[in-house]
Parts: structure tokens; sequence; C-alpha cells
């Protein structure tokens, strides 16, 4: 039987983010995943030469948030720049339109009506709100108009996080837009202050991958991280012991079990319902009542000669308003050359989500001929594919729908019932990776304050052994 500091159940990125930074902290950790390998949806898949990711293609990184995660993980020196283009494009009437980005595009574009326009503009006079529950479609409307909700807004929450603007509970889904209103009484004076705050502090975010693809960071922090890894191992049964507690799992038929002063569940919600099932109904519960939203990842490769568009941008996304199945279009070779042959593109268009659930479990035929349609008549294809490679994530991400901050305030007062047990997943905080990264922080300075342990300033080297050091070994070593 395995004595740790920390066991952390989950490979994906949050699992690997918080044991990465446990083992950094000096204390002996294990990473238990029940699949194959780690990363869970992060995979980089290549085929004929175009190299195409499976989930998150990229970070997006404010303001140095997340620098110390990276250079003390290794991934610091293997960041690759995304290309220098910042055109983002938003479907409407049937045309692409840019979407403006300052106040002088704004009031140039053609993508808002002039009483669209006044309406943002009068956005300053609008009083605050004190309602937990306004959904997202509530508050966009509330402060900036219907036609900025369904013409930007409805697009962005329909495809980068799946979900419904008028389910998707706004302090959730979109936690730094309330946080700009509680504090600066206004969105775009909030937005002012950001930009200028950006300028001061070197400019706009940083966004990039990693060379080899996004897969780079995960083989990265499952070999440099410092904690001990072990794949196949489900865990079939958790129970609180005396200082900690016990963890069994199964593979291949044998069964292994650890005892562990601190557990990390870094698993989808409901798996840890039926982790925590035996120990909590009510927990189990709450978990299981969060949903996920299906959705399918179509890669597509063609010779650029044949498409009119001139692609001078990041994608596109679609308005649930547009009769197309599809919820965006991201034109992967503009952000990363490397990621097509010379002379190719490759066009990665996300079907499914909370909005048409079901086109996430159509065949590829269907797939295909959804997403042909589309690239067609908005970018001008004339020609099929010469490579098509589909991704199907039946559990893709959590949907905040709902009374969802008060569902994890539940979560979280059961929890404290339950000292030692962490849950640390995509269902809180953000599905981002630099979320994940930057919760992964908070989950770890938790724990060791708990154990009264200061996190350290610098990398500590990884150890060879991962045997269970004692509380002062521990201290030391990160002293």
């Amino acid at each position: 039987m395995n004595e740790l500091d920390a066991l952390v159940v989950g490979g994906g990125i949050s699992g690997l983010a918080v044991a990465h930074r446990l083992a950094h902290a000096g204390l002996s950790v294990e990473l238990w995943e029940a699949a194959d390998r780690v990363g869970g949806k992060i995979r980089t898949a290549t085929s004929e030469g175009y190299r195409m990711e499976s989930a998150a293609s990229m970070v997006v990184n404010f303001r140095s948030e997340i620098d110390p995660f990276l250079r003390d993980a290794g991934l610091e020196a293997l960041k690759q720049a995304r290309a220098p283009t910042a055109k983002r494009y938003v479907l409407d009437d049937g045309r692409l339109h840019g979407v403006p980005s300052r106040l002088g595009e704004l009031l140039r574009t053609p993508l808002f009506t002039p009483l669209g326009k006044l309406r943002l503009l009068a956005e300053p006079l609008v009083p605050r709100a004190d309602n937990p529950n306004e959904s997202v479609a509530e508050f966009i409307t509330r402060r900036l108009g219907r036609e900025f909700l369904e013409k930007f807004f409805e697009p962005y929450v329909a495809g980068p996080l799946a979900s419904d603007v008028d389910l998707a509970q706004a302090q959730a889904a979109t936690p730094r837009l309330t946080a700009i209103e509680q504090r600066y009484g206004s969105l775009l004076i909030g937005a002012l202050r950001a930009r200028l705050a950006r300028r001061g502090a070197g400019g706009r975010p940083e966004m990039f991958s990693f060379a080899g693809g996004m897969q780079t960071m995960v083989e990265t922090l499952e070999r440099q991280g410092g904690f001990c890894v072990r794949n196949e191992l489900r865990v079939s049964e958790v129970w609180p012991v005396s200082g900690g507690w016990m963890a069994k799992g199964t593979k291949d038929g044998a069964v292994h079990t650890a005892f562990s002063k601190q557990l990390v569940l870094s698993v989808p919600a409901d798996a840890a319902a039926n982790i925590v099932g035996e120990l909590d109904d009510e927990l189990a519960g709450l978990l299981r009542a969060i949903e996920y939203a299906p959705i399918h990842v179509v890669h597509t490769g063609f010779d650029s000669a044949k498409i009119a568009h001139p692609l001078d941008g990041s994608g596109f996304l679609v308005p649930r308003r547009s009769g197309f199945a599809a919820n965006g279009c991201l034109w992967m070779s503009s952000l990363f050359p490397e990621q097509a042959p010379p002379g190719r593109v490759l066009l990665t268009t996300y079907l499914g989500g909370a909005r048409n659930p079901a086109a996430a479990h159509w065949d590829a035929g269907r797939s295909l001929e959804a997403v042909m349609h589309m690239l067609r008549a908005l970018l001008g294809v004339r020609a099929e594919p010469e490579m098509l490679h589909i991704e199907s994530h039946p559990r893709a991400l959590p949907l905040y729908h709902g009374a969802y901050t008060q569902r994890l305030q539940a979560i979280d007062r059961r929890l404290a019932n339950l000292p030692g047990l962490h849950l640390e997943a995509n269902y809180k905080g953000g599905v981002s990776v630099r979320d994940r990264m930057l919760c992964a922080e908070l989950a770890a300075t938790k724990i060791l304050r708990h154990r009264d342990i200061a996190a350290p300033r610098s990398c500590v080297p990884a150890r060879a052994s991962m045997g269970t050091p004692s509380i002062a070994t521990a201290t030391a070593a990160i002293r």
C-alpha cells in the first residue's frame, strides 16, 4: 500500500496541474488515471501533414496570470505564439463581419444598427442589478441591449462555452463581466480601464499553443511534474481514515490501495458522484445534477487555392438564427501556419453543444454535409476536403445552467464535512486551460495552507523516489 501526501484522481489538465503544483511544493503525489493516457480531451492528432487539436486549441493568458506555472512546469520555452492576426468574424445576415474591438470600429461597423449602437453607448447609464440568478441573456440584454446579445454574445456562449444564453447563469458562465459590473457599474468603463491597465502591463492578452501542439503541454507535465502517474487505474472506492483518506482502485483485475493525507478528485461531476456516493448522498446528488454538452469537432483540410475567402483572422462564430447547424469555425492554419502543409489550410468546425445537441451524434457523412454547406456559402470553398478528421465528445463541456453558483456553494458546504477531500475539475471555476491552471493554483494553495506548508518561490527539483516524506522533510525541502 502506498502512503502519500496527496492522491489526485483524474489526469486531465485539472488533475495534472494540481499534481504538478503539489509536487513542486515538495509533497509526495500520485495521479491515478482510468484511461491509458493522461490529458483527458486534450490530444493532438496528425494526418496527411495536418496537425489537429481534439479539444483546446490554444491558451489565452491575460496579464501574465499563469506565467509562474508555465515557468515551473518547463513549458515557457515550448510556447508557440499565435500568428499576428487579431481579426475575428461573426455571421450576420448571411455575411461575415469583422468584430469591432475599438470604439471607432464599433461606430462604423454595419454589424449593428444605429439604434443598436446608441443602446451600446448608453450602457454606462444602466444601473447595477442585484439578481444572482440572472441568466446571460438577461444580463447582456439589460446592460447592452438585445441586438448585441443576438449578434455577438449568443454566438460566443454557444460556441466556446457550448451553452444556452437563456439558461446559463451569468455569474457562473461570465464571471469577469458580472464582476466588472459590480466593481465599476459599467461594462464599457470597466473595459476601458482594463485596456489601459493592459497597455501599462505590456499590451494585449497572449495567445499561444506549444511546439508540437497542445499535447506537448500534457506530455511535459507528465514527464517533468515530479509526481508518479498510474494509468489504467480506475478508482472504485474512497473512505476517510484517521489522518487522511484511503483509496482503492483496480487495474487488469488487480486491486491497488493507497493512503493519502489529501485526496483530490479531478474527474467529471458524474464520475465524482459515483466515487463519493457511499459517503454523502446529498453531495452525490448535487454533482449528478450538473449537465454536460456533447460536441463534434470536424477538421477539414483544403487546397488554399480552392477557397475564395482570404482567411485573414481567427475564424467566425455563428448566431442561432443563422440557419446553419454549426456553432463556429476556427481557421487553425491562419492561427498556427505549421498546422497545415504548405499551400493547404486547416478549418476546424464545431457541431452540437446545448443549442443543437443532436448534431453531435450525426455520422461522418451528415456532419460533413452540414459543414460543407456552411463553408461553401460563407468562405467560397470550391472543392471537397482532401482531409477529414472528426472527434466526438459526448460529454464535452459542463453547462453552467440554472442556479449554478448556489449549487457550487452547496457542494462546498457538503465538502466541509469531509476534510481532506477536494473537487477540482472544469465544472468549478471555468473550462479554459488558463482557468484550470489558475484553479489548480488556488486548490494547491488551500491544501498547503491546511498543512501549514508555505508554497515555494522557486522550483524544487523532481525527486526520483516517490516515497512519503515526513512533515519536517517536506517543509525543509520547500524552504
